[in-house]
């Protein structure tokens, strides 16, 4: 047995998978000083709308909602079905603090305490 959709519903039912993917994902990458919503993403890339989103290449920042995640060097891998994938040649993850560039005994301690005056 056969399936055959009509293009329009075919075309509205493909609207509908893309909005729904866009709706959920809190995703975004940042290149230019403009926001463009990732649909998906896995471990070494992620796709975008192809029609909402130019041809990337080189340095993007990557957030879910306001955190930032990561700051990424990105090619542009395949398109298929409306979606643009691309790849991640670098992706630097994200820390909340400062690098240091010596060595921390483990057994520090936390804080000092004061003594009593």
């Amino acid at each position: 047995m056969t399936t055959f959709l009509p293009k329009d519903l075919a075309d509205g039912l493909e609207e509908a998978r893309k909005l729904k993917a866009r709706k959920a994902s809190r995703l975004r990458i940042e290149a230019d000083g403009q926001s463009y919503p990732v649909l998906r993403r896995w471990e070494d890339g992620f796709s975008v709308e192809r029609e909402l989103v130019p041809q990337l290449r080189g340095h993007v920042d990557l957030f879910e909602g306001s955190r930032f995640l990561a700051t990424c060097l990105i090619v542009a891998s395949a398109e298929a079905a409306g979606e643009m994938r691309y790849e991640f040649k670098r992706a630097t993850p994200a820390r909340d603090t400062a690098p240091v560039d010596f060595q921390q005994d483990e057994e520090a301690p936390v804080a000092l305490l004061g003594r009593p005056d």
